[in-house]
């Protein structure tokens, strides 16, 4: 089965709700997690992606790798970039960290 590239925050929050084994990986810069993040997401920020490529690869080997960043833009480069080295387990989160907080969880400040 191929996986969409993308997957809104809708989905994901089913999927977590439901105990699905997924991997959140933020790719926005340290600074912007500081202002906001979501629970349990690790912070790979996207320059640091090709150096983190075989920690990916693992985390993809258990699960998918659910890549977000602020809009949904880094986040489906990373994306496009990752399945271009072979990791087919991983899909962009749409509209990123700003749709998660409009449609899943209030709580997540905006910025």
């Amino acid at each position: 089965m191929t996986l969409a590239w993308e997957i809104t925050p809708r989905e994901v929050k089913q999927l977590l709700d439901a105990g699905e084994n997924i991997h959140l990986v933020d790719v926005r810069e340290p600074e912007e997690f500081q202002i906001t993040h979501i629970a349990g997401a690790e912070l790979i920020p996207m320059r640091t992606v090709p150096a983190a490529l075989q920690k990916i690869e693992g985390l993809a080997d258990e699960a998918t790798v659910v890549v977000f960043c602020h809009h949904g833009v880094r986040s489906m480069q990373v994306v496009n970039w990752l399945r271009e080295q072979g990791v087919v387990a991983c899909q962009s989160m749409a509209g990123g960290i700003e749709r998660w907080s409009t449609e899943v969880d209030p709580t997540v400040p905006r910025y």
